[in-house]
């Protein structure tokens, strides 16, 4: 993609938690009201620096409503643990909302399920502090990471989206037909930033209000949910990255989620993060899966 990164192999990850976690996931399914693809694959500096990704995602469908969720996170590179804490975050939140989709088939309290999240991580450095209540500091030095969540809804009316937001990582409604990207959270890059931050307030920090976004994405337009390390390259949409994404995800068919992470692995100079995206589309006619 442009000038590409140094070419190299691989390196295996170290560490306690790196044989849980590999380079690359995929994963992708359809249900009768949307379809659903998503990619995590190691950025080149972990790969250099024999260090496992860090990104992790999850998707589930809510059986009985039809609704999806959805969690993406980036654990903090400072964290020592922080494969762990995105991981885990992922898999706690699509579990706390399809618990409360089946208490009640209503909108689910995005912040509530953070905050849920949030506890879990508190648990687990309460365990490795062998059950002494650990400071807010300790914590985060373990296993801080970014999250977005949502939840998709589909009604006689069409669907509804509703997303929140704890970090940096980024969310975007693509028009298929023009390859136009509309950020739904602000963005650190992009030709209207003056000046690009690299503070990140993650989990185990809940803001309030918590950053959210709704949105009703309609056929031929895809929701896309990323990590930096896709949005930073991404910026507005406007360059090779932009493009080469939004001809493949406005392609007649979605592509497989083993081809959309053959594409999230692109080679750019100076790009080295590890990559997440989850493609959501709306669709027009009820289909088995």
């Amino acid at each position: 993609m442009g000038e590409p990164g140094p070419g190299f192999e691989a390196r295996p990850p170290s560490g306690p938690s790196a044989h849980g976690v590999p380079d690359t996931e995929c994963d992708g399914w359809s249900t009768p009201r949307f379809t659903l693809r998503f990619a995590s694959v190691r950025g080149a500096k972990h790969r250099y620096y024999r260090q496992p990704r860090q990104d992790a995602a999850r998707a589930a469908v809510h059986e009985p409503t039809g609704s999806v969720v959805f969690a993406v996170a980036d654990g903090v590179s400072s964290a020592s643990h922080a494969e762990v804490g995105a991981a885990e975050v992922c898999r706690t939140v699509v579990r706390r909302m399809l618990e409360l989709l089946t208490r009640q088939p209503g909108p689910v309290d995005l912040r509530e399920v953070a905050q849920h999240a949030a506890a879990r991580l508190w648990e687990l450095a309460r365990g490795e502090a062998g059950g002494r209540e650990p400071g807010p500091g300790e914590v985060t030095g373990r296993y801080a990471t970014t999250l977005v969540l949502g939840v998709a809804y589909s009604g006689p009316a069409g669907s509804t989206v509703d997303i929140g937001r704890i970090g940096d990582s980024g969310a975007w409604l693509l028009d298929l037909a023009d390859g136009t990207y509309q950020a739904l959270f602000e963005a650190k890059t992009g030709a209207d930033v003056l000046v690009v931050s690299n503070e990140v307030r993650p989990l185990p920090q809940v803001p309030d209000p918590l950053p959210s976004a709704a949105v009703h994405p309609v056929p031929g337009q895809a929701l896309l949910i990323g990590t930096d390390g896709f949005g930073d390259p991404l910026g507005d949409g406007d360059g090779q990255v932009g493009a080469l994404f939004a001809g493949h995800l406005g392609a007649p068919e979605p592509p497989s989620p083993p081809w959309l992470a053959h594409l999230l692995d692109f080679s750019r100079a100076t790009f080295d993060d590890d990559r997440t995206l989850l493609v959501l589309w709306p669709r027009t006619a009820a289909v088995e899966p």
